[in-house]
């Protein structure tokens, strides 16, 4: 008996018998013939199995398994051109190999993503998630492709760290204790769960010239909004002796493969999201990966948000604010008409590591814009003057003590470097146009939602 499964192609089976597992997603029975529906996790389609009262063993419990049930089907597979699938399995047995109880909750019905969050053990068999899971998969692998294929180190930046890399503040602390005496603390000191692997990997840089982390980063900003999440992954490279316009030169790179990538190695999935999520998604990624992105610095932005600030529920435009999203996506949309490059901006609105302008105001950073979701990607050319970044540090009043590490890069055989952030949930939501960032995660953790 050859043993099978879904993603394999069976041209030359036709007719022979084989054996398939997974699990049920329906059941159709009858007098004449029932019919389940089958998936066995190796794609997103699944298969008929078509069973008989003069053909298959014990039809009336067939007829009887239930939504869920993990099931072994012996059987005839047929091909069937020109129906909806190429081929079925006509079935001569079917084992049960772990029912489901009744009480199942994906019954055969159209079920709220709400609802589904609340049941995150099966919600993956869910289509909408079934196909996001295996994208994020897919486009996991994207990422590493790109960067291992152009000779980039992958460094495993460390989760629990002893400072903030965005100067924010808004940390989980790890501790042992109930209070805070973090002297007499596991590390002897105050430690927090990271918000940036950048800090960490700048040292593999200076090291091995091209590098990326990817992994999870916290926030805990109390935010409950569609885009954020206490826990999100990051991918995060770093490059030596480049300076704000190699930056983006591989950021615009990257984005264009994984788009490429995604629709070549996930194309079901693709299609499902089109269908069923944004029938633009496709069309939309597709025109991104064609297109130059253009580059534009946040001053010339900020005179095209002046000239159209009626349009906007935020009409407050001046220069050294920090943009909104519909900002972002008026200038990707409506003026760029495509991707672009917002530069230079207010050295008051961004991190104390970029490297400031020769006009004393400006930074070397860049924010990628696309149609549709606005920012995707931040990145800067680094503050590599050991003195320049020290008076930065001394006038927003920060502990050197936790960062003498980063400053000693500077002494010691410091270079021009550039580097950047994908937000990779973020990613997942503009290729598949699912709106909220719990859909795009396996186990979403947001304030005051820890299921499971």
């Amino acid at each position: 008996m050859l043993a099978v499964k879904l993603k394999d192609t069976y041209k030359d089976l036709d007719g022979q018998k084989v054996t398939m597992q997974g699990w049920v997603r329906t059941n159709r029975g009858s007098k004449k013939a029932g019919f389940i529906e089958l998936n066995d996790g190796s794609t997103f389609s699944n298969v008929q199995v078509v069973y008989k009262p003069e053909q298959t063993a014990d039809y009336e419990a067939v007829s009887k398994i239930t939504l869920g049930s993990a099931i072994e089907v012996t059987g005839t597979l047929k091909a069937t051109p020109g129906a909806k699938q190429d081929y079925e399995i006509q079935a001569d047995s079917v084992e049960v190999l772990g029912a489901s109880d009744h009480e199942y909750p994906l019954q055969k019905k159209r079920h709220s993503f709400e609802y589904l969050r609340t049941i995150p053990s099966v919600r993956p068999r869910a289509n909408t998630y079934y196909a996001m899971f295996r994208l994020r998969s897919v486009l996991s692998m994207a990422i590493h492709r790109f960067f291992q294929d152009r000779g980039f180190v992958y460094v495993h930046t460390p989760i629990i760290t002893g400072n903030d890399a965005e100067g924010a503040g808004e940390c989980f602390t790890v501790t042992t204790r109930a209070d805070d005496k973090y002297d007499q603390d596991f590390f002897a000191k105050h430690a927090q769960l990271t918000v940036s692997g950048q800090l960490h990997v700048e040292p593999f840089a200076l090291t091995y010239r091209n590098v990326y982390t990817f992994g999870p980063t916290f926030r805990a900003e109390n935010s409950n909004t569609t885009r954020h999440a206490s826990e999100f992954w990051m991918i995060e490279p770093e490059m030596a002796f480049a300076d704000l316009s190699d930056n983006m030169d591989v950021v615009e790179d990257m984005i264009k493969y994984c788009i490429n990538y995604v629709l070549e190695n996930a194309p079901e999935e693709m299609a499902f999201f089109e269908k069923a999520i944004d029938k633009d998604c496709i069309n939309r990624v597709k025109a991104v990966a064609e297109s130059d992105f253009k580059r534009m610095t946040y001053t010339e932005a900020i005179g095209h948000l002046e000239q159209a600030k009626d349009q906007f529920e935020n009409q407050d435009i001046f220069w050294g604010m920090d943009l909104q999203s519909e900002h972002e996506r008026y200038i990707c949309e409506q003026v760029v008409k495509g991707p672009v490059f917002l530069t230079d901006y207010p050295k008051e609105i961004k991190a104390f590591y970029m490297r400031e302008n020769e006009d004393g105001k400006t930074v070397a950073a860049c924010d990628l814009l696309v149609p549709y979701v606005g920012e995707l990607v931040g990145g800067s050319q680094r503050e590599e003057r050991y003195d320049v970044l020290k008076k930065k540090m001394d006038d927003l009043g920060m502990n050197e003590g936790s960062l003498d590490w980063y400053l000693d890069l500077r002494r010691f055989g410091g270079c021009r470097h550039s580097g950047f952030g994908l937000g990779f949930d973020r990613m997942l939501m503009y290729l598949s146009g699912v709106q909220n960032i719990r859909d795009v995660q396996p186990y979403p953790r947001t304030p005051r939602n820890l299921i499971n």
